[in-house]
Protein backbone atom coordinates (compact mmCIF):
# COMPACT_ATOMS: atom_id res chain seq x y z
CA UNK A 1 0.00 0.00 0.00
CA UNK A 2 2.97 2.34 1.05
CA UNK A 3 5.05 1.88 -2.76
CA UNK A 4 1.41 2.41 -4.35
CA UNK A 5 0.67 5.61 -2.48
CA UNK A 6 4.23 6.76 -2.68
CA UNK A 7 4.49 5.98 -6.38
CA UNK A 8 0.78 7.94 -6.72
CA UNK A 9 2.78 11.32 -5.25
CA UNK A 10 5.48 11.11 -7.57
CA UNK A 11 3.34 10.81 -10.65
CA UNK A 12 1.28 13.81 -9.10
CA UNK A 13 4.47 15.87 -8.21
CA UNK A 14 5.44 15.09 -12.03
CA UNK A 15 2.07 16.44 -13.10
CA UNK A 16 1.00 12.83 -14.79
CA UNK A 17 -2.43 11.08 -13.74
CA UNK A 18 -1.78 7.81 -12.44
CA UNK A 19 -4.54 6.50 -15.25
CA UNK A 20 -3.57 8.16 -18.05
CA UNK A 21 0.66 7.78 -18.02
CA UNK A 22 3.06 4.91 -18.32
CA UNK A 23 5.33 5.27 -15.50
CA UNK A 24 8.21 2.73 -16.28
CA UNK A 25 11.60 2.12 -13.79
CA UNK A 26 14.52 1.26 -16.28
CA UNK A 27 15.88 -1.12 -14.04
CA UNK A 28 13.12 -3.28 -14.67
CA UNK A 29 14.28 -3.36 -18.58
CA UNK A 30 17.95 -4.82 -17.95
CA UNK A 31 19.46 -1.30 -17.30
CA UNK A 32 22.22 -1.55 -14.39
CA UNK A 33 22.67 1.53 -12.23
CA UNK A 34 26.02 0.79 -11.33
CA UNK A 35 27.20 1.83 -14.81
CA UNK A 36 28.36 -1.97 -15.40
CA UNK A 37 26.48 -2.06 -18.37
CA UNK A 38 25.41 -0.01 -21.61
CA UNK A 39 22.06 1.22 -21.06
CA UNK A 40 21.33 2.55 -24.74
CA UNK A 41 19.00 -0.84 -25.89
CA UNK A 42 17.29 -0.82 -22.38
CA UNK A 43 16.39 2.18 -22.39
CA UNK A 44 15.24 1.97 -26.19
CA UNK A 45 12.79 -1.01 -25.24
CA UNK A 46 11.58 1.22 -22.07
CA UNK A 47 10.46 4.15 -24.09
CA UNK A 48 8.82 1.68 -27.18
CA UNK A 49 6.79 0.24 -24.22
CA UNK A 50 5.24 3.51 -22.85
CA UNK A 51 4.75 4.58 -26.82
CA UNK A 52 3.07 1.37 -27.40
CA UNK A 53 0.33 2.52 -24.33
CA UNK A 54 0.33 5.77 -26.09
CA UNK A 55 2.95 7.63 -23.72
CA UNK A 56 4.46 7.21 -20.46
CA UNK A 57 7.60 8.68 -17.96
CA UNK A 58 10.93 6.93 -18.03
CA UNK A 59 12.38 6.76 -14.80
CA UNK A 60 16.09 6.62 -13.89
CA UNK A 61 15.92 5.74 -9.58
CA UNK A 62 19.14 7.02 -8.15
CA UNK A 63 22.83 5.50 -9.65
CA UNK A 64 25.01 5.66 -12.22
CA UNK A 65 23.97 4.26 -16.07
CA UNK A 66 26.53 4.88 -19.03
CA UNK A 67 24.13 4.88 -22.22
CA UNK A 68 24.59 5.62 -25.69
CA UNK A 69 22.22 8.11 -27.64
CA UNK A 70 18.45 8.43 -26.53
CA UNK A 71 15.42 8.93 -29.28
CA UNK A 72 12.53 10.52 -27.47
CA UNK A 73 9.14 9.76 -29.14
CA UNK A 74 6.10 11.76 -28.79
CA UNK A 75 4.19 12.12 -25.71
CA UNK A 76 7.87 10.16 -23.50
CA UNK A 77 9.11 12.07 -20.43
CA UNK A 78 12.46 11.31 -19.37
CA UNK A 79 12.45 11.40 -15.24
CA UNK A 80 16.24 11.52 -14.16
CA UNK A 81 15.10 11.56 -9.97
CA UNK A 82 17.74 13.44 -7.44
CA UNK A 83 20.85 11.09 -7.26
CA UNK A 84 20.91 9.65 -10.86
CA UNK A 85 23.49 9.85 -13.10
CA UNK A 86 23.50 8.96 -16.92
CA UNK A 87 26.94 9.26 -18.36
CA UNK A 88 27.13 9.08 -22.75
CA UNK A 89 29.61 7.08 -24.09
CA UNK A 90 32.49 8.40 -25.85
CA UNK A 91 32.12 5.91 -28.08
CA UNK A 92 31.54 7.54 -32.17
CA UNK A 93 30.21 4.56 -32.90
CA UNK A 94 27.92 4.56 -30.58
CA UNK A 95 25.98 7.78 -32.36
CA UNK A 96 25.87 5.73 -35.82
CA UNK A 97 24.06 5.54 -37.58
CA UNK A 98 24.17 9.65 -38.78
CA UNK A 99 21.00 11.51 -39.31
CA UNK A 100 19.63 14.24 -39.86
CA UNK A 101 20.81 17.58 -37.88
CA UNK A 102 21.38 21.10 -38.35
CA UNK A 103 24.81 22.19 -37.56
CA UNK A 104 25.88 25.84 -36.79
CA UNK A 105 22.56 26.69 -38.69
CA UNK A 106 22.82 24.44 -41.63
CA UNK A 107 20.81 21.44 -42.37
CA UNK A 108 23.27 18.41 -42.69
CA UNK A 109 23.25 14.64 -41.32
CA UNK A 110 25.41 14.10 -38.68
CA UNK A 111 26.29 11.74 -35.75
CA UNK A 112 23.23 11.55 -33.15
CA UNK A 113 22.72 13.57 -30.91
CA UNK A 114 22.83 12.41 -27.22
CA UNK A 115 19.56 13.32 -27.09
CA UNK A 116 17.19 13.17 -29.98
CA UNK A 117 13.72 14.04 -31.26
CA UNK A 118 12.98 14.60 -34.65
CA UNK A 119 8.48 15.09 -34.95
CA UNK A 120 7.65 14.01 -31.94
CA UNK A 121 5.34 15.77 -29.90
CA UNK A 122 5.14 16.26 -25.95
CA UNK A 123 8.17 15.47 -24.76
CA UNK A 124 10.06 16.23 -21.69
CA UNK A 125 13.46 15.48 -19.90
CA UNK A 126 12.98 16.81 -16.27
CA UNK A 127 14.38 15.92 -12.44
CA UNK A 128 17.17 16.63 -10.12
CA UNK A 129 19.56 14.59 -11.54
CA UNK A 130 22.69 14.82 -14.05
CA UNK A 131 23.43 14.12 -17.99
CA UNK A 132 27.32 13.72 -18.59
CA UNK A 133 28.18 14.21 -21.83
CA UNK A 134 31.89 13.40 -21.62
CA UNK A 135 32.85 15.72 -24.71
CA UNK A 136 36.55 15.72 -24.15
CA UNK A 137 37.57 13.39 -26.77
CA UNK A 138 34.66 15.31 -29.07
CA UNK A 139 36.44 17.90 -28.13
CA UNK A 140 39.66 17.50 -29.72
CA UNK A 141 37.67 17.44 -32.70
CA UNK A 142 36.52 21.23 -32.87
CA UNK A 143 37.64 23.08 -36.29
CA UNK A 144 39.76 24.41 -33.63
CA UNK A 145 42.15 21.81 -33.50
CA UNK A 146 41.24 18.99 -36.31
CA UNK A 147 44.57 20.00 -38.07
CA UNK A 148 46.25 17.37 -36.73
CA UNK A 149 43.93 15.07 -37.15
CA UNK A 150 44.28 12.53 -40.07
CA UNK A 151 41.11 11.42 -42.03
CA UNK A 152 38.78 9.24 -40.48
CA UNK A 153 35.84 6.71 -41.14
CA UNK A 154 33.54 8.89 -39.45
CA UNK A 155 34.73 11.84 -41.65
CA UNK A 156 34.07 10.03 -44.63
CA UNK A 157 30.64 8.88 -43.79
CA UNK A 158 29.95 12.32 -43.33
CA UNK A 159 30.80 13.85 -46.86
CA UNK A 160 29.09 10.58 -48.19
CA UNK A 161 25.85 11.83 -46.27
CA UNK A 162 26.33 15.57 -47.50
CA UNK A 163 27.19 15.37 -50.90
CA UNK A 164 24.27 17.62 -51.75
CA UNK A 165 24.46 20.20 -48.22
CA UNK A 166 24.00 23.48 -49.18
CA UNK A 167 26.88 24.76 -47.46
CA UNK A 168 27.97 28.42 -45.94
CA UNK A 169 29.16 30.87 -47.79
CA UNK A 170 32.73 29.94 -45.99
CA UNK A 171 34.20 27.41 -48.49
CA UNK A 172 36.11 23.76 -46.88
CA UNK A 173 33.83 23.94 -43.41
CA UNK A 174 33.25 20.17 -44.53
CA UNK A 175 37.18 19.23 -45.01
CA UNK A 176 37.89 20.61 -41.78
CA UNK A 177 36.49 16.69 -39.97
CA UNK A 178 33.78 15.81 -38.69
CA UNK A 179 31.01 17.72 -36.74
CA UNK A 180 30.56 17.05 -33.26
CA UNK A 181 26.68 16.86 -32.16
CA UNK A 182 24.73 18.63 -29.67
CA UNK A 183 23.83 17.42 -26.10
CA UNK A 184 19.92 17.89 -26.72
CA UNK A 185 18.47 18.37 -30.20
CA UNK A 186 14.86 17.90 -30.90
CA UNK A 187 14.03 18.67 -34.11
CA UNK A 188 10.26 20.17 -35.71
CA UNK A 189 8.60 19.38 -32.08
CA UNK A 190 6.09 20.85 -30.60
CA UNK A 191 5.67 21.08 -26.61
CA UNK A 192 8.67 20.18 -25.44
CA UNK A 193 9.88 20.55 -21.75
CA UNK A 194 13.63 20.68 -20.61
CA UNK A 195 13.51 21.24 -16.66
CA UNK A 196 15.38 20.92 -13.24
CA UNK A 197 18.22 18.82 -14.50
CA UNK A 198 21.96 19.72 -14.50
CA UNK A 199 24.09 19.15 -17.79
CA UNK A 200 27.98 19.33 -18.17
CA UNK A 201 30.46 18.35 -20.54
CA UNK A 202 28.47 19.04 -23.76
CA UNK A 203 30.20 17.20 -26.97
CA UNK A 204 28.94 20.68 -28.32
CA UNK A 205 26.02 22.97 -28.16
CA UNK A 206 24.03 21.62 -25.50
CA UNK A 207 20.61 22.63 -25.13
CA UNK A 208 19.72 23.58 -28.93
CA UNK A 209 15.93 22.64 -30.41
CA UNK A 210 15.56 23.19 -34.06
CA UNK A 211 12.34 24.29 -35.93
CA UNK A 212 10.02 23.59 -32.51
CA UNK A 213 7.50 25.34 -31.38
CA UNK A 214 6.19 25.86 -27.18
CA UNK A 215 10.10 24.93 -25.63
CA UNK A 216 10.14 25.36 -22.03
CA UNK A 217 14.07 25.53 -20.47
CA UNK A 218 13.93 26.27 -16.63
CA UNK A 219 15.48 25.46 -13.25
CA UNK A 220 18.70 23.87 -15.27
CA UNK A 221 22.60 23.82 -14.60
CA UNK A 222 24.99 23.66 -17.40
CA UNK A 223 28.35 23.44 -16.22
CA UNK A 224 30.79 22.75 -19.80
CA UNK A 225 34.14 24.17 -18.72
CA UNK A 226 37.03 24.55 -21.11
CA UNK A 227 35.51 23.55 -23.85
CA UNK A 228 35.14 24.77 -27.81
CA UNK A 229 32.14 25.96 -29.09
CA UNK A 230 29.54 24.54 -25.86
CA UNK A 231 26.82 26.57 -25.87
CA UNK A 232 24.46 26.28 -23.14
CA UNK A 233 20.74 26.78 -24.25
CA UNK A 234 20.60 27.72 -28.12
CA UNK A 235 17.09 27.75 -29.81
CA UNK A 236 16.80 27.94 -33.36
CA UNK A 237 14.32 28.72 -35.77
CA UNK A 238 11.77 28.00 -33.03
CA UNK A 239 8.83 29.84 -31.84
CA UNK A 240 7.07 30.17 -28.80
CA UNK A 241 10.44 29.67 -26.19
CA UNK A 242 10.41 30.53 -22.25
CA UNK A 243 13.77 30.15 -20.68
CA UNK A 244 13.55 30.85 -16.95
CA UNK A 245 15.81 30.25 -13.56
CA UNK A 246 18.89 28.74 -15.57
CA UNK A 247 22.18 29.06 -14.34
CA UNK A 248 24.94 28.99 -16.96
CA UNK A 249 28.60 28.32 -17.04
CA UNK A 250 30.17 27.01 -20.66
CA UNK A 251 33.00 27.57 -22.72
CA UNK A 252 31.12 29.21 -25.31
CA UNK A 253 27.83 31.52 -25.35
CA UNK A 254 25.91 31.28 -22.67
CA UNK A 255 22.13 31.46 -24.66
CA UNK A 256 22.18 31.96 -28.24
CA UNK A 257 19.17 32.89 -30.60
CA UNK A 258 19.68 31.67 -34.00
CA UNK A 259 17.95 31.13 -37.25
CA UNK A 260 19.93 29.34 -39.84
CA UNK A 261 23.09 30.38 -41.67
CA UNK A 262 23.77 32.00 -45.07
CA UNK A 263 22.06 30.30 -47.88
CA UNK A 264 20.93 26.81 -45.76
CA UNK A 265 18.93 29.45 -43.26
CA UNK A 266 17.85 31.19 -45.92
CA UNK A 267 16.11 28.45 -47.82
CA UNK A 268 14.60 27.44 -44.45
CA UNK A 269 13.47 31.05 -43.95
CA UNK A 270 12.22 30.10 -40.66
CA UNK A 271 12.51 32.72 -37.96
CA UNK A 272 13.14 32.83 -34.21
CA UNK A 273 10.27 34.10 -32.30
CA UNK A 274 8.89 34.87 -29.35
CA UNK A 275 11.21 34.49 -26.99
CA UNK A 276 11.24 35.20 -23.15
CA UNK A 277 14.33 34.94 -21.49
CA UNK A 278 14.18 35.74 -17.54
CA UNK A 279 15.69 35.09 -13.79
CA UNK A 280 18.88 33.84 -15.53
CA UNK A 281 22.75 33.67 -14.12
CA UNK A 282 25.69 33.46 -16.44
CA UNK A 283 29.03 33.28 -15.53
CA UNK A 284 32.00 32.22 -17.90
CA UNK A 285 31.21 32.56 -21.25
CA UNK A 286 31.86 34.48 -24.47
CA UNK A 287 28.63 36.22 -24.29
CA UNK A 288 25.45 36.66 -21.45
CA UNK A 289 22.59 36.79 -24.46
CA UNK A 290 23.71 36.38 -27.67
CA UNK A 291 21.62 36.92 -31.17
CA UNK A 292 23.29 35.37 -34.29
CA UNK A 293 25.91 35.40 -36.10
CA UNK A 294 23.68 32.60 -37.92
CA UNK A 295 20.82 34.88 -38.15
CA UNK A 296 19.45 34.03 -41.59
CA UNK A 297 15.86 33.06 -40.94
CA UNK A 298 15.45 36.17 -39.42
CA UNK A 299 14.91 36.97 -35.06
CA UNK A 300 11.91 38.71 -33.73
CA UNK A 301 10.12 39.61 -30.62
CA UNK A 302 12.31 38.74 -27.82
CA UNK A 303 12.24 39.63 -24.28
CA UNK A 304 15.52 39.15 -22.40
CA UNK A 305 15.02 40.56 -18.51
CA UNK A 306 16.29 39.89 -14.79
CA UNK A 307 19.09 38.06 -15.33
CA UNK A 308 23.12 38.73 -13.96
CA UNK A 309 26.04 38.44 -16.23
CA UNK A 310 28.74 37.22 -13.92
CA UNK A 311 32.55 37.25 -15.84
CA UNK A 312 31.13 36.75 -18.84
CA UNK A 313 33.34 38.46 -22.09
CA UNK A 314 30.22 40.09 -23.36
CA UNK A 315 26.64 40.89 -21.80
CA UNK A 316 24.21 40.71 -24.54
CA UNK A 317 25.66 41.06 -27.96
CA UNK A 318 23.77 40.60 -31.41
CA UNK A 319 26.02 39.81 -34.51
CA UNK A 320 26.25 38.95 -37.75
CA UNK A 321 27.40 40.01 -41.32
CA UNK A 322 27.44 40.38 -45.16
CA UNK A 323 26.23 37.41 -46.95
CA UNK A 324 23.69 36.36 -43.76
CA UNK A 325 20.76 38.05 -44.42
CA UNK A 326 17.56 37.97 -42.19
CA UNK A 327 16.17 41.02 -39.91
CA UNK A 328 16.92 41.46 -36.18
CA UNK A 329 14.13 42.99 -34.55
CA UNK A 330 11.78 44.11 -31.58
CA UNK A 331 13.88 43.48 -28.91
CA UNK A 332 14.02 44.19 -25.17
CA UNK A 333 16.19 44.54 -23.04
CA UNK A 334 15.62 45.14 -19.44
CA UNK A 335 16.41 45.38 -15.71
CA UNK A 336 19.90 43.70 -16.24
CA UNK A 337 23.08 43.40 -13.67
CA UNK A 338 26.60 42.73 -15.67
CA UNK A 339 29.51 42.49 -13.16
CA UNK A 340 33.48 41.95 -14.53
CA UNK A 341 32.54 41.87 -18.18
CA UNK A 342 35.86 40.69 -19.90
CA UNK A 343 35.26 42.87 -22.97
CA UNK A 344 31.97 44.90 -24.20
CA UNK A 345 28.33 44.91 -21.94
CA UNK A 346 26.64 45.53 -24.98
CA UNK A 347 27.72 44.56 -29.16
CA UNK A 348 25.09 45.50 -32.02
CA UNK A 349 27.78 44.49 -34.90
CA UNK A 350 27.31 44.04 -38.38
CA UNK A 351 30.72 43.04 -39.46
CA UNK A 352 31.55 40.46 -37.33
CA UNK A 353 33.20 39.08 -40.11
CA UNK A 354 35.26 40.78 -42.48
CA UNK A 355 33.42 41.77 -46.07
CA UNK A 356 33.88 44.51 -48.32
CA UNK A 357 30.72 46.74 -49.38
CA UNK A 358 28.23 45.25 -51.70
CA UNK A 359 24.53 46.57 -53.04
CA UNK A 360 22.04 45.69 -50.75
CA UNK A 361 20.18 42.16 -51.16
CA UNK A 362 18.43 39.29 -49.69
CA UNK A 363 22.15 38.58 -48.02
CA UNK A 364 22.07 41.99 -46.16
CA UNK A 365 21.35 41.80 -42.88
CA UNK A 366 18.53 44.08 -41.13
CA UNK A 367 19.18 45.56 -37.35
CA UNK A 368 16.34 47.47 -36.10
CA UNK A 369 14.03 48.41 -33.21
CA UNK A 370 16.01 47.13 -30.22
CA UNK A 371 15.83 48.34 -26.64
CA UNK A 372 17.77 48.49 -23.64
CA UNK A 373 16.68 49.79 -20.23
CA UNK A 374 17.60 49.85 -16.73
CA UNK A 375 20.93 48.05 -16.99
CA UNK A 376 24.21 48.23 -14.81
CA UNK A 377 27.42 47.38 -16.00
CA UNK A 378 30.97 46.95 -14.65
CA UNK A 379 33.63 46.00 -16.84
CA UNK A 380 36.10 46.48 -19.77
CA UNK A 381 33.80 48.45 -22.90
CA UNK A 382 30.00 50.23 -22.09
CA UNK A 383 29.18 49.33 -25.86
CA UNK A 384 29.98 49.35 -29.66
CA UNK A 385 27.48 49.95 -32.31
CA UNK A 386 28.52 49.18 -35.67
CA UNK A 387 26.60 48.92 -38.62
CA UNK A 388 27.08 48.79 -42.07
CA UNK A 389 27.83 51.74 -44.94
CA UNK A 390 24.91 50.42 -47.21
CA UNK A 391 22.59 49.85 -44.29
CA UNK A 392 23.08 51.23 -40.78
CA UNK A 393 22.01 49.77 -37.37
CA UNK A 394 18.11 51.99 -36.52
CA UNK A 395 15.96 52.46 -33.80
CA UNK A 396 18.02 51.62 -31.02
CA UNK A 397 17.35 53.00 -27.51
CA UNK A 398 19.37 53.50 -24.25
CA UNK A 399 17.51 54.22 -21.42
CA UNK A 400 18.35 54.56 -17.72
CA UNK A 401 22.13 52.80 -17.57
CA UNK A 402 24.58 52.68 -14.84
CA UNK A 403 27.78 51.78 -16.16
CA UNK A 404 31.65 51.54 -14.94
CA UNK A 405 33.87 50.42 -17.59
CA UNK A 406 37.51 51.46 -18.76
CA UNK A 407 36.03 52.99 -21.96
CA UNK A 408 32.20 54.22 -23.09
CA UNK A 409 30.31 53.79 -25.96
CA UNK A 410 31.16 53.67 -29.64
CA UNK A 411 29.23 53.82 -32.81
CA UNK A 412 29.80 53.74 -36.30
CA UNK A 413 26.92 53.38 -39.19
CA UNK A 414 23.50 53.74 -36.94
CA UNK A 415 20.55 55.90 -37.53
CA UNK A 416 17.73 56.97 -34.97
CA UNK A 417 20.00 55.82 -31.63
CA UNK A 418 18.67 57.37 -28.09
CA UNK A 419 20.16 58.00 -25.13
CA UNK A 420 17.82 58.95 -22.28
CA UNK A 421 19.42 58.95 -18.27
CA UNK A 422 22.63 57.27 -19.17
CA UNK A 423 25.36 57.55 -16.64
CA UNK A 424 28.74 56.19 -17.60
CA UNK A 425 32.05 56.33 -15.61
CA UNK A 426 34.87 55.28 -17.99
CA UNK A 427 38.77 55.17 -17.03
CA UNK A 428 39.61 56.47 -20.49
CA UNK A 429 37.98 57.94 -23.33
CA UNK A 430 34.64 59.45 -24.02
CA UNK A 431 31.18 58.56 -22.73
CA UNK A 432 30.03 58.47 -26.45
CA UNK A 433 32.25 58.34 -29.47
CA UNK A 434 30.42 58.65 -32.81
CA UNK A 435 30.78 58.66 -36.37
CA UNK A 436 29.42 58.27 -39.61
CA UNK A 437 25.54 58.15 -38.03
CA UNK A 438 22.56 60.27 -38.11
CA UNK A 439 19.89 60.72 -35.70
CA UNK A 440 21.38 60.88 -32.55
CA UNK A 441 19.63 61.74 -29.34
CA UNK A 442 21.59 62.89 -25.86
CA UNK A 443 19.31 63.36 -23.16
CA UNK A 444 20.81 63.29 -19.30
CA UNK A 445 23.97 61.72 -20.31
CA UNK A 446 26.66 62.43 -17.74
CA UNK A 447 29.63 61.19 -16.37
CA UNK A 448 31.20 61.56 -12.52
CA UNK A 449 34.99 60.36 -14.03
CA UNK A 450 35.36 63.14 -17.13
CA UNK A 451 39.54 63.30 -17.31
CA UNK A 452 41.15 66.21 -18.39
CA UNK A 453 41.20 67.58 -21.87
CA UNK A 454 38.92 64.74 -23.06
CA UNK A 455 34.98 65.57 -24.29
CA UNK A 456 32.01 63.64 -22.62
CA UNK A 457 30.61 63.48 -26.04
CA UNK A 458 33.02 62.76 -29.13
CA UNK A 459 31.06 63.07 -32.42
CA UNK A 460 32.52 63.07 -35.89
CA UNK A 461 30.06 63.29 -39.34
CA UNK A 462 26.95 62.90 -37.91
CA UNK A 463 23.76 65.12 -38.95
CA UNK A 464 20.33 65.48 -37.36
CA UNK A 465 21.85 65.39 -33.59
CA UNK A 466 19.37 66.69 -30.44
CA UNK A 467 21.90 67.24 -27.41
CA UNK A 468 18.96 68.94 -24.68
CA UNK A 469 18.59 68.57 -20.73
CA UNK A 470 21.85 67.99 -20.00
CA UNK A 471 23.14 69.05 -16.44
CA UNK A 472 26.69 68.09 -15.73
CA UNK A 473 27.33 68.12 -12.00
CA UNK A 474 31.47 67.37 -11.98
CA UNK A 475 33.79 70.02 -13.42
CA UNK A 476 34.85 68.95 -16.36
CA UNK A 477 37.08 70.36 -19.97
CA UNK A 478 34.72 69.95 -22.62
CA UNK A 479 31.15 68.24 -23.12
CA UNK A 480 30.96 68.14 -26.63
CA UNK A 481 33.17 67.83 -29.58
CA UNK A 482 32.50 68.09 -33.11
CA UNK A 483 34.65 67.10 -35.82
CA UNK A 484 33.98 66.17 -39.44
CA UNK A 485 33.14 67.96 -42.27
CA UNK A 486 29.53 66.28 -42.80
CA UNK A 487 28.43 67.44 -39.54
CA UNK A 488 25.19 69.37 -39.84
CA UNK A 489 21.98 70.25 -38.02
CA UNK A 490 22.67 70.31 -34.72
CA UNK A 491 19.92 71.39 -32.11
CA UNK A 492 20.92 72.72 -28.67
CA UNK A 493 18.58 73.17 -25.85
CA UNK A 494 17.67 72.93 -22.39
CA UNK A 495 21.36 72.20 -20.98
CA UNK A 496 23.46 74.05 -18.44
CA UNK A 497 27.11 74.01 -19.32
CA UNK A 498 28.10 76.31 -16.14
CA UNK A 499 30.63 73.23 -14.63
CA UNK A 500 32.28 73.22 -18.42
CA UNK A 501 34.97 75.08 -19.31
CA UNK A 502 34.20 74.87 -23.03
CA UNK A 503 30.47 73.32 -24.06
CA UNK A 504 31.36 73.07 -27.68
CA UNK A 505 34.79 72.23 -29.59
CA UNK A 506 35.13 72.32 -33.23
CA UNK A 507 37.19 71.09 -35.60
CA UNK A 508 38.03 73.71 -38.43
CA UNK A 509 36.46 71.40 -41.29
CA UNK A 510 33.38 71.57 -39.06
CA UNK A 511 30.75 73.78 -41.79
CA UNK A 512 29.72 77.21 -40.00
CA UNK A 513 26.43 77.23 -38.90
CA UNK A 514 25.99 73.25 -38.06
CA UNK A 515 24.08 73.92 -34.73
CA UNK A 516 21.57 75.63 -36.71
Amino acid sequence: MRKNISLTLLLLALGISAQAQVYLNVLKFGVKNDSSKLATEGIKKAIATAVKQGGGTIYFPAGKYKTGPIELKSNITIFIDAGAELHFTDDFDAYLPMVPSRWEGTDVINFSPLFYAYKAENIAIKGRGLIDGHGKKWWAYSEVHVKNIPTSKWQEEFKRLNKDVLAPDLPGWIEKGFLRPPFIQPMFCKNVQIEGITIRNSPFWTVNPEFCDNVTIHGVTIENPHSPNTDGINPESCSNVHISNCHISVGDDCITIKSGKDRSGRKRNIPAENYTITNCTMLSGHGGVVIGSEMSGGVKKIVISNCIFDGTDRGIRIKTARGRGGVVEDIRVDNIVMKNIKEQAIVLDMQYAKTTVEPISERTPIFRNIHFSNITAQGNQAGYLNGLEELPIEDISFQDLNFDTQSGFVIKNSKNIQFDNVHVNTERGAVIKAENSQQISIKQVLTNKPHAGVPILDFSNLQQVSIQGNIPLVPSDIYLKVSGEKSTNYLMGDNNFKNVKTPIQTSPEVPVGFNQ
